[in-house]
């Protein structure tokens, strides 16, 4: 499995996981299809992935991915992006198309769980 993350998405997730967290602590990284959108993601900030996740390591983080999210994540980019008016990840999937109503392929927004 490849992902690429940008400097941005690198630097989101280590402080995520750095505050709520700590040492051995990973980010739990749920995506879903979100229609014409491309996909949108729930993350939480957990001490060990739960049975049937597989460890992503990064150098610099890991993130525990169940199976749904490792085939959507395959090949994607991940960035993180914080404007005015919204803050979230963003995939960049090179092997989507367009679905015609002149939509992207980076997800809205994301929605943190507690």
């Amino acid at each position: 499995m490849k992902i690429e993350f940008t400097p941005a998405a690198e630097k989101f997730i280590r402080r995520l996981v750095m505050f709520d967290g700590g040492p051995g602590y990973g980010l739990r990284l749920l995506v879903s299809p979100g229609g014409c959108s491309g996909m949108s993601a729930e993350f939480s900030v957990e001490p060990a992935p739960k049975e049937g996740e597989q460890v992503y390591a990064h150098t610099q983080f890991k993130l525990f991915l169940p199976a749904q999210s490792r085939l959507l994540l395959d090949g994607v980019t991940i960035d993180f992006k914080e404007t005015a008016t919204s803050t979230g990840f963003s995939f960049i999937d090179p092997k989507a198309t367009g679905c015609g109503c002149k939509s992207t392929t980076e997800a809205p927004a994301f929605e943190e769980t507690a």
